[in-house]
């Protein structure tokens, strides 16, 4: 007969805990756990899934109390042996669950809700932060990005802060676009020279966070994760940023730091930083995790929903523009290049009337009598 050795009991729990955290896959985790019941003791008693998790994960250390809803604790008396088991189970599976989300890429998609505000804007709100989660680069015939107001220091940075879906996101991929100015000479092209993602949670309520101005203060916003910087390349096309590892974001907000400024702008000779589009590319985890911000004092409460029924949802598609020709494409470039000719401050504007005509009035102007 053959015989059947149990290791963890052969070499001890000291051994046998620097063979478990050798284990870098939840999967990985969740399978050891299935082989008997004794090994299943071992690993919640250890917290291998809680310390697996913070090692992919770093920012889950920010979570400071735990909550499961389908939780059967009932309300009878019960001793401190028993109420601890109950808190490591309660423990193991909360942690087993969020490092599947982790490591999982089911789901992916733009994670992007809305925006919150930039640090500056040129030319609001033609030129707002709003603009940057279009799908095309026109809207209405009209170019579509947010465009930082001039500065003569070229070190200055800029600021995009957006709202995610859920408050618990994780995030793999953050993708910026900088904005060619065809209307210029030249078509300059005002990228940054390199960004940084800052993720977490505002200190105000999100009704108060979307509409106050003083959401604008860095003080109101609590970072957990913080990236390093990323070159970006003078190029009009969607970057791709790829996070050194899968962020959690506790919070559900996302600040795009745009460091250094690389073009000058002619007409005035300052430097611009000017975005096109953005997009964060992860999943949300909720219904089934949610997490709380507890004040004073700060505390994150996650609370697991195991019974929770996910959304079915899916992006919408963005419809494609009607083929125009090429004279059509052309003609609409120079009307825009005159357009903003026109709106810039420093140009001879009767030299423009006479050699292009004069600008026809507004539509919502009174008549003169």
């Amino acid at each position: 007969m053959e015989i059947c050795l149990d290791f963890v009991a052969h070499l001890g729990p000291d051994t046998s805990s620097c063979v478990f955290t050798l284990i870098d896959s939840p999967a990985d985790l969740i399978r050891v756990s299935a082989v008997s019941r004794s090994w299943r003791r071992f690993v919640i008693a250890n917290g291998f899934s809680k310390k697996l998790c913070l090692r992919m994960c770093p920012e889950a250390s920010n979570v400071t109390d735990l909550l499961e809803t389908n939780c059967l604790c009932t309300s009878d008396a019960v001793s401190s042996s028993d109420a601890e088991l109950r808190r490591s189970e309660r423990e193991h599976r909360l942690f087993s669950y969020l490092g599947h989300c982790i490591v999982s890429l089911d789901g992916n998609r733009n994670c992007i809700f809305q925006s919150i505000h930039a640090s500056s804007t040129d030319n609001f709100p033609d030129e707002s932060i709003d603009n940057t989660l279009e799908p095309n680069d026109r809207v209405d015939r009209r170019p579509s990005y947010w465009s930082s107001e001039g500065q003569s220091d070229p070190q200055v940075p800029e600021t995009l802060t957006y709202r995610l879906l859920s408050n618990l996101c994780v995030i793999d991929e953050i993708i910026i676009q900088p904005f060619k100015a065809y209307f210029q000479y030249g078509n300059p092209i005002y990228s940054a020279s390199a960004v940084r993602f800052r993720m977490g949670h505002s200190r105000l309520p999100f009704e108060t966070a979307a509409v106050n101005i003083q959401a604008i203060n860095v003080d109101n916003y609590v970072w957990t994760y913080v990236s390093p910087e990323f070159p970006m390349v003078q190029e009009n096309t969607l970057q791709s940023f790829k996070l050194p590892r899968p962020a959690l974001c506790i919070g559900g907000i996302l600040q795009i730091e745009l460091l250094g400024r690389v073009q000058v702008q002619e007409m005035d000779g300052l430097y611009y930083i000017c975005v096109c589009h953005v997009k964060a590319l992860g999943r949300p985890l909720t219904p089934k995790l949610e997490v709380q911000f507890v004040e004073p004092g700060g505390k994150i409460v996650l609370r697991y929903q195991p019974d929770a029924v996910e959304p079915s949802s899916t992006e919408p598609v963005a419809e494609e523009e009607p083929a125009v020709d090429e004279l059509s494409v052309s003609w609409n470039a120079l009307r825009e290049r005159i357009n903003h000719l026109r709106a810039r401050r420093g140009w001879h504007l009767p030299l423009l009337n006479s050699l292009l005509g004069p600008a026809e009035p507004e539509s919502d102007e009174e008549e003169q009598p």
